[in-house]
């Protein structure tokens, strides 16, 4: 899936960014400008900040606690303590600065230790939830997506119906429609 927002969360979509977990792990923070790129899609700032190996490589270990902690509150089972540990260390810290422009518009700023300080932030706001939402992952068997279902009925089941919910619905229909073989 790459570089897309639609989990609801800053967090849930930092997670996706290593997509097919355990099948293909394709990789979506390829290099520093992909990360900083990120950080300008999710709208943490308006500009992409410097980004060193070393923020890229504190990124990719903070995703990896924040799947760690989505998997466990999805399956209701404890939190692990290391990944807790850990995303408590980077959201603890300022995250990007807000200010207004000359022009009345919202001007965001930061480097990459504030941009990530704020997908921490994002993940822990997962684990006081008084919206109704539901964390879930993508039912879609190629991606691990997490997602907020804000459904009324919270039986979402895809992260985006027009990337998993279109593919599971073409492979429904091939399996009821498929010629009779011999």
């Amino acid at each position: 899936m790459g570089m897309v927002h639609i989990a609801g969360n800053a967090a849930l979509d930092f997670v996706g960014t290593l997509s097919e977990r355990g099948t293909a792990d394709e990789e979506g923070l390829v290099d520093r400008a992909a990360l900083a790129a990120w950080y300008v899609d999710a709208g943490l700032v308006d500009r992409p900040p410097v980004v060193s190996g070393s923020d890229l490589a504190a990124a990719q270990r903070l995703r990896e606690h924040l799947y760690l902690l989505v998997r466990a509150l999805v399956e209701g089972s404890p939190l692990p303590e290391r990944s807790r540990s850990a995303l408590n260390r980077v959201a603890s810290r300022p995250g990007p600065a807000q200010t207004l422009g000359p022009d009345g518009r919202r001007v965001r700023r930061g480097d990459a230790d504030a941009c990530l300080a704020a997908v921490a932030q994002a993940g822990v706001e997962l684990f006081d939830r008084t919206d109704g939402a539901e964390v879930r992952f993508c039912a879609d068997d190629r991606c691990t997506h997490p997602f907020l279902d804000r459904s009324r009925s919270k039986l979402r089941r895809w992260c985006d119906m027009a990337t998993c919910g279109d593919r599971a619905k073409v492979r429904r229909y091939r399996g009821t429609h498929a010629p009779d073989r011999p």
